[in-house]
């Protein structure tokens, strides 16, 4: 039987008022955004008036509309969901209810934070089901059978497992027996564990979900080779996704680092652009690469799980941190899940700086590949993209800067438009 915590300290009070602030926050800019996109459905902006029909520019407004009542349904399940686990009781009742199986072994920890895991993924599902065969199938942009889709969840629930317990036996074990600076070994291992992903993902991982092959188009190859010579770049390969498979969206990505690097292009970028204009997203790619930012992304990661960790190891010891948000008996575990839960909500309203460094990178990777190919293919491309995946021209100027870490676009294009 779940039971409500009795409000009992400040930090209670202090974790209620910021989940409300939040919640409040992220409803506003989500009608924000609704209203917005509906004010300017029925004028297609001059700057693309030539490229992008007004029934085009209808479906994006109605696509970005759908997506933002779906958000605003996310919204209120979370938090929802945040007061069930917290001051509603249910981490402390799962915690009761693995001790007669585990006592308070490190294997009671994990088994803790795998039904949390479990039971958060369970609530989500109805949610994404609905994004996937209703929101993205009513605008034509949804190509994933049932089939695929629990296979999907299959396979990303089998990694889950081979990568998760293995680490969070590791860190569990660290937080029990290194004293004080456990938070400083957790955090070493952290920056291992995310390096390996990066490095196992290409080849590892990515083709468990899609199939790679490489480039064959003659005329593209000896062209993007062209384009890698003038850069100075190396990689492993240039390969196509058949990101068809799940969507008609169209994409293109650098992933991985040293010899496991590679340029991915989706199939349905390939059909939609012409080769100067791949050139030119290819450039844009090989943009964020030469100017470093992976590794600076990644160092701004660690730097904050430095930061963040440090601030558990100054709470895992106070019992007012787990009383106040419903749990009875302090546990690394349970440190580890109230923290990774409450976290989001006091870091919300920093967010837009995140995106705004994210933003910064796309003007720079945009003045590279006009350095390097042509500004007037990138934009051709991008206009391209923006029409064929629906994406808003007109978003809320304040949702977009808590949210998108791409700049919208009326401002990237009129940059480009003068490079």
């Amino acid at each position: 039987m779940l039971y409500f915590a009795a409000v009992t300290n400040l930090w209670t009070w202090v974790f209620l008022g910021m989940l409300i602030a939040v919640t409040a926050t992220q409803l506003w800019l989500a009608r924000r955004q609704i209203a917005h996109v509906r004010q300017h459905r029925d004028a297609v902006p001059s700057m693309f008036a030539g490229a992008i029909p007004l029934p085009s520019h209808q479906k994006a407004a109605d696509y970005s509309v759908a997506k933002a009542h779906l958000e605003i349904a996310e919204i209120l399940l979370g938090a929802l969901m945040l007061l069930v686990f917290t001051v509603g009781g249910l981490i402390n009742w799962l915690q009761q209810a693995w001790e007669p199986l585990f006592g308070s072994s490190l294997a009671h920890g994990v088994a803790l934070c795998a039904s949390v895991a479990v039971v958060s993924a369970l609530v989500d599902l109805p949610l994404s089901i609905y994004r996937t065969f209703f929101l993205e199938a009513r605008f034509g942009f949804n190509r994933v059978t049932p089939r695929l889709f629990v296979a999907d969840l299959l396979k990303q629930g089998a990694l889950a497992a081979l990568f998760g317990i293995p680490l969070l036996f590791i860190v569990l074990w660290l937080m029990e027996k290194m004293g004080e600076l456990w938070w400083l070994y957790v955090w070493v291992v952290w920056i291992g564990f995310n390096l390996l992903v990066l490095f196992l993902f290409p080849t590892v991982i990515a083709p468990l979900f899609n199939k790679f092959t490489p480039l064959r188009d003659p005329e593209l190859a000896d062209r993007v080779e062209g384009l890698l010579q003038r850069c100075g770049f190396r990689s492993r390969g240039l390969y196509v996704m058949d990101g068809s498979k799940r969507s008609s969206h169209g994409n293109a990505y650098f992933t991985g680092f040293g010899p496991a690097k590679r340029i991915v292009f989706f199939d349905t970028l390939l059909a939609r652009l012409t080769s100067p204009e791949i050139e030119a997203v290819l450039a844009h790619e090989l943009g964020h690469h030469k100017l470093l930012h992976i590794p600076k992304r990644a160092l701004l990661l660690f730097a904050a799980s430095f930061g963040l960790l440090w601030g558990l190891g100054q709470l895992i010891d106070q019992r007012w941190f787990y009383e106040g948000l419903g749990v009875s008996t302090p546990s690394p575990a349970t440190g580890l899940i109230l923290f990774m839960m409450v976290a989001p909500i006091f870091l919300f309203f920093i967010q837009p700086l995140s995106s705004r460094f994210s933003r910064k990178h796309e003007f720079e990777a945009d003045a590279y590949s006009s350095a390097h190919a042509n500004a007037m293919d990138l934009k051709n491309a991008l206009v391209k993209l923006y029409k064929d995946n629906a994406a808003t021209l007109t978003p809320d100027p304040l949702h977009s800067a808590f949210y998108d870490s791409h700049p919208p676009a009326i401002t990237r294009i009129s940059r480009l438009a003068t490079a």
